[in-house]
């Protein structure tokens, strides 16, 4: 099977401009590629994680990556998917955030030399003269398509900034000068960038002509890879410091029945063949489906050794053994306590086991959180200092483990 059908039957693909002409470059190392990355946030995430995966995949068939970060287009922000507008971040946050995003991305694609290649479009957005984008490339955008964009549209009721109206025309202008300086021809995205990408082909052919060679793909799930990346205490990172390689291991490990099977065609790479062989398990076969799925992401995350430390830690925990050496644990310091104690909804808070007081009351009142295998029944429970010492275990619900140690 060919890369092109590859990523079909894996379910990546949802739609195409030109399927022909795309299967021909995907399939013999032709397509020299971009997906973007708008850096808002010092850390990717695991609703990246599938655009990762797409790249690797199309690297090791012989195709080009071009990623590129969004130091430029970080600027304004993407409504994409938004009810609101993205806080402004400084220049020094987004310089850092870019950063933080290359060097997590060398663990998937291989930038050496007539390799990969990273660009960052602050290098030409913010050079760019306003009259001159206006005459330029402004006179190519119809105001009544772009309005009839779903990234608009379902913005126009709460407040479309002018700002962020400006998003599409920046991320046109990105594959405008991809395609110019480095003879990208292809580019992708989630489903919820469609509009954005044909506007960037739009673009391209009129600027160009109608037989300039430019693609559009999308990744059937991505949008709902950027729901995955959060859980109801925050987002899940793909840097250790901000997800543990057991909290990460332990999000995948708890995926619904529903879900393992998707997500390990879509993000492992696993052979297809094995997969469908997977397909037929149920019952108690999904949780070892899920412990597959567990350590091939947290492995190609994280490294195969922590992927086996989270393995033995999790099974630990599940058999009610005592290894709490790889569990997620949350140092308290002396002034976070009063009179030597701390409250238990001060406590879930800090070890961001909630995200606010009121979901740690309703985790309380319905019964789901023990602490050293102990149901807590009251708000108002309490913890000393001399338990804090020797470190305490919370478990939310069945199956996320954290402990608390007073340093």
């Amino acid at each position: 099977m060919q890369i092109f059908e590859e990523l079909k039957a894996r379910g990546l693909i949802a739609q195409v401009t030109d399927e022909a002409e795309i299967r021909e470059l995907i399939n013999n190392g032709k397509a020299t590629f971009y997906i973007g990355f708008d850096p808002t946030a010092d850390s990717l995430h695991v609703g990246h994680f599938m655009a990762l995966c797409l790249m690797k995949r199309l690297q090791m068939a012989g195709n080009k990556p071009v990623v590129l970060v969004g130091g430029g287009t970080g600027y304004i922000g993407d409504p994409s998917g938004r009810t609101d507008m993205r806080s402004m971040m400084t220049p020094e946050q987004i310089a850092h955030n870019c950063d933080c995003f290359k060097k997590q991305m060398e663990r998937f694609i291989d930038f050496g030399e007539g390799k990969a290649i990273m660009v960052n479009n602050a290098d030409w957005l913010l050079n760019l003269n306003y009259i001159e984008l206006l005459r330029d490339v402004g006179a190519c955008f119809s105001v009544n398509n772009m309005l009839r964009a779903e990234c608009y549209k379902q913005r126009m009721e709460k407040g479309l900034s002018f700002l962020e109206f400006n998003y599409m025309i920046m991320q046109s202008y990105d594959f405008y000068h991809l395609y110019q300086h480095y003879g990208c021809n292809m580019q992708f995205g989630g489903d919820d960038q469609w509009s954005n990408m044909l506007g960037g082909t739009e673009l391209i052919r009129r600027k160009l002509g109608k037989d300039a060679y430019a693609m559009t793909i999308t990744l059937l799930l991505n949008s709902e890879g950027k729901k995955m990346g959060k859980t109801a205490s925050g987002a899940v990172w793909l840097d250790p410091n901000k997800t543990s390689p057991f909290e990460f291991y332990q999000y995948w490990r708890n995926v619904g029945d529903q879900d393992v099977l998707k997500c390990i065609r879509m993000l492992t790479f696993l052979p297809l063949a094995q997969i469908d062989e997977m397909d037929k398990w149920e019952g108690s076969q999904l949780n070892r489906a899920k412990e597959i799925l567990a350590y091939e992401l947290t492995a190609l995350v994280h490294g195969e050794e922590e992927a086996k430390k989270a393995e033995t830690a999790a099974k630990a925990l599940f058999a009610g053994g005592g290894d709490d050496s790889n569990m997620p644990t949350t140092e308290l310091s002396a002034d976070q306590l009063t009179d030597g104690a701390i409250g238990i909804m001060d406590l879930l808070t800090i070890c961001e086991l909630v995200p606010s007081r009121g979901e740690g009351r309703r985790l309380i009142q319905q019964g789901g959180l023990t602490v050293d295998d102990e149901k807590v029944t009251s708000i108002d429970a309490k913890f000393t200092a001399e338990q804090l010492k020797t470190g305490i275990k919370l478990r939310k619900g069945k199956k996320v483990y954290h402990k608390a140690v007073l340093k």
